[in-house]
């Protein structure tokens, strides 16, 4: 099975994004590219060959749905998956995430310290 190691986060708020990198990098071991929008994101996903992009969905100018419509036009989603990050959890709004490709949703506020674990669960379940 492919390893995960790198990590594309894409998160327009400085707080979360520094806290997720900190908690993908110093309690997961992932090298983490931390992205403040789905432009910066789209602009450095090819250079940085990330194995999997953690998504903001609610992000000004570019969301979440509309990054990933663009990122699907230069990355195959069905290898490097993309999971959305987001409070806004409420059944037909995760099933609308996956509906647009996403693999999986994860729940903010999310625990640090858990975080590297949820996305290596999302890994492996992508690719059994």
């Amino acid at each position: 099975m492919l390893k995960l190691e790198r990590i594309l986060h894409v998160e327009d708020d400085p707080s979360i994004r520094a806290v997720a990198k900190v908690a993908l990098e110093a309690v997961g071991g992932f090298e983490v590219l931390s992205c403040s929008s789905g432009q910066e994101a789209l602009d450095n996903v090819l250079n940085f060959a990330t194995d999997l992009i953690l998504l903001d969905v609610m992000m000004p100018g570019m969301d979440g749905p509309q990054t990933l419509a663009r990122l699907v036009e230069v990355v195959n989603i069905n290898s490097v998956p993309v999971v959305f990050m987001t409070a806004k959890v409420q059944p037909p709004e995760v099933e609308y995430y996956l509906s647009l490709g996403a693999r999986d949703v994860i729940i903010k506020p999310f625990d640090p310290m858990q975080l590297a674990n949820q996305v290596r669960t999302i890994w492996s379940l992508s690719n059994e």
